[in-house]
């Protein structure tokens, strides 16, 4: 038998001790929050500019393995010219778990697109009266972002995660709701190479807007978030008659959302794009050389590149950008759970909260009717400034930092391309999971403490398993 040598119990109870220590200091900040609970809602923040018209937005709602959170709920929500609440409406009530885009839609209506787990549901609100006064249900649609309402029975769709035993049937399509009718169709995999992004997956494009735009109904403005691009489809060729960015160009754009066609004076064709992972709002516009850029021209998109010529950073996965007619832009910048209305040189100068996870947001007429910032006088990289002391953007960023943590952890090592995916991961989920009450830190110190207990009483359990398990056998021998 093993005697334990002197000052074996006391190293072994101090290590304990210690260990509890640090647990307890770590779960302590998730403690105190449930006690004293921090929490975002629905409001004003800074308010340099009042608005002139109300600003609507369309709020996802966080939601995990596709159940929504009712402490995370999605709704349509209206602010006033002073970022105040005007009126609210309930996902529930057109039984959307959540909500994507929004438009402006007649005097007053505003056309939104929403789902929930049996499929895709457009329908024109009219707030006045609140009440739906159209709605079509789309069962074989999966988490569609955008269905742009072309008239009262015809739809523009965004059809993803189409996949079917295996092969993505992503695609555009103009459908009558009224005749089942579909009247064009374009698929993503007919003009792309099978291995875009990786190769065929459940969701291959994750395509998350179309919108018609130049004159008349030819040209669709689309925009596939897992390619890293914007491109114009013509419709009377089917053939891809602009492009901005190229799969995995990330210096370009990086998984974008909800791009706006502008035009110059001159009729040069601009692209504002909310550029995602890449956390900024971006401009682009077409220099085709000696050719004509105009959108109809004819040039082919190889023959063209794009200019950035003006970037606002600082952002936390913003994922809609539209320019406002006084020149400002209205963004939605999702992760820090509000909307801004910025200067071209970044000052927020109108802002609102808007919890959990914004994704659109309008203000007069849809998307961007304003002047580009060549026409404005504008440009330049710029780094927003501005927002309320306890905004959610100075309350929520730890998630990013710690990414970036891990990410220069792995920095210059054979793990580089790992620590980088995880931080990604990492920043992506940790919103969608945390606590409505707890902060960031607090969550991580949560997480953190968590981990060492298991592991803690893993080694206790492993390490002490004769003690542990010597009594069960006796038990089991003499049958008591």
């Amino acid at each position: 038998m093993d005697v334990p040598r002197p000052g074996e119990y006391s190293r072994g109870t101090t290590a304990r001790l210690l260990a509890a220590v640090v647990v307890l200091a770590l779960l302590a900040p998730a403690a105190a929050a449930a006690l004293d609970p921090t929490e975002v809602d629905l409001g004003p923040g800074t308010v340099v500019s009042p608005a002139d018209e109300r600003t609507y937005v369309s709020i996802q709602g966080f939601h995990f393995a596709g159940y929504g959170q009712p402490k995370k709920p999605a709704r349509l929500v209206a602010a006033d010219g002073d970022a105040e609440l005007a009126w609210l409406f309930e996902g529930e009530d057109v039984g959307a778990v959540w909500f994507y885009e929004i438009e402006p839609y007649g005097v007053g209506r505003l056309a939104v697109t929403s789902t929930n787990r049996d499929g895709t549901v457009a329908f024109v609100y009219d707030p006045a009266a609140d009440e739906v006064v159209r709605r079509t249900a789309f069962p074989d649609l999966r988490d569609t972002h955008s269905t742009s309402r072309l008239t009262e029975d015809r739809l523009l769709v965004a059809q993803m995660r189409a996949t079917e035993d295996g092969v993505p049937e992503d695609r555009l399509i103009v459908t009558n709701t009224t005749t089942g009718a579909v009247e064009w169709a374009w698929r993503f995999r007919e003009h792309y190479p099978n291995d875009t992004d990786g190769g065929f997956d459940e969701d291959w494009t994750h395509v998350n807007d179309a919108e018609l735009v130049g004159e008349g109904d030819r040209y669709v403005l689309a925009s596939p978030r897992n390619f890293d691009q914007v491109i114009v489809v013509d419709r009377r060729t089917d053939k891809i008659a602009m492009r901005l960015g190229t799969d995995g160009d990330h210096a370009t754009l990086d998984e974008q959302h909800n791009p706006d066609y502008l035009e110059r004076a001159d009729g040069t064709p601009v692209i504002l794009v909310a550029d995602s992972e890449n956390d900024r709002v971006v401009e682009y516009v077409r220099d085709c050389g000696a050719a004509d850029p105009r959108l109809g021209a004819g040039t082919p998109p190889g023959d063209c590149k794009w200019n950035l010529v003006w970037r606002v950073e600082g952002f936390n996965w913003p994922r809609d950008a539209d320019r406002l007619p006084n020149g400002n832009t209205l963004v939605t910048d999702t992760l820090n759970h509000r909307v801004v209305e910025i200067t071209p040189e970044g000052e927020v100068v109108w802002e609102f909260f808007a919890a959990w996870a914004p994704y659109d947001a309008e203000r007069g007429a849809p998307g961007s009717d304003g002047p580009t910032m060549a026409d404005h006088g504008g440009g330049g990289v710029h780094t927003v400034s501005g927002g309320a002391e306890d905004s959610p953007a100075s309350r929520y960023t730890v998630a990013d930092a710690i990414a970036d943590a891990i990410a220069d952890l792995g920095a210059g090592t054979p793990l580089q391309s790992t620590s980088a995916s995880l931080a990604k991961r990492y920043a992506h989920v940790e919103p969608w999971i945390r606590p409505v009450w707890m902060t960031s830190w607090a969550f991580l110190a949560f997480v953190l403490g968590a981990v060492l207990a298991v592991g803690w009483g893993g080694y206790e359990a492993v390490s002490r398993r004769d003690a542990i398990a010597d009594p069960l056998r006796a038990r089991l021998w003499t049958g008591e």
